[in-house]
């Protein structure tokens, strides 16, 4: 899977997460009808969000993102849809690679090392992202739903 496919495949999660917290929020809110799209989609949609997030540092590590282009990628999350509106812009601005650099680049750096290692180790790599997302979204269980 290319850094442009993956990043396009989990900002597009991201959005559609978004649609059904929204979804779920106009059933509790506006029609007071139930509250459980909020609890099921508010979930999902942490988890994606997470994810995302996640997703975003993978991506902007490996294709050499400016620090002002990550800051913005992760801001991308919190607007309902930017993500998509994000990945789109940044295909357009060729910053979204068809290879992996790590994989084939000798890396430079601790970050670069563990981004590289994580590329050219998938089966661990995947199973050490879910174990991310799943630590993340126990601590922010822990911390709370947002006030």
């Amino acid at each position: 899977m290319t850094p442009l496919l993956l990043f396009r495949r989990v900002a597009i999660a991201e959005a559609v997460t978004w649609a059904l917290l929204l979804a779920g929020m106009f059933l509790k809110y506006v029609t007071d009808t139930t509250e459980l799209g909020v609890r099921v989609f508010g979930m999902v949609h942490g988890v994606v969000f997470i994810a995302y997030c996640l997703t975003t540092v993978l991506v902007a590590v490996d294709q050499r993102w400016s620090r002002g282009r990550l800051l913005v990628g992760l801001l991308a999350s919190i607007p309902p849809f930017f993500t998509v509106v994000f990945d789109r812009n940044a295909e357009r601005q060729d910053v979204l690679g068809t290879s992996w650099r790590l994989q084939h680049e000798q890396p430079t750096g601790l970050v670069d090392r563990l981004v590289s290692w994580l590329l050219r180790n998938p089966l661990q790599g995947v199973l050490a992202g879910l174990v991310a997302v799943a630590a993340l979204t126990g601590l922010a269980l822990l911390v709370g739903p947002p006030a």
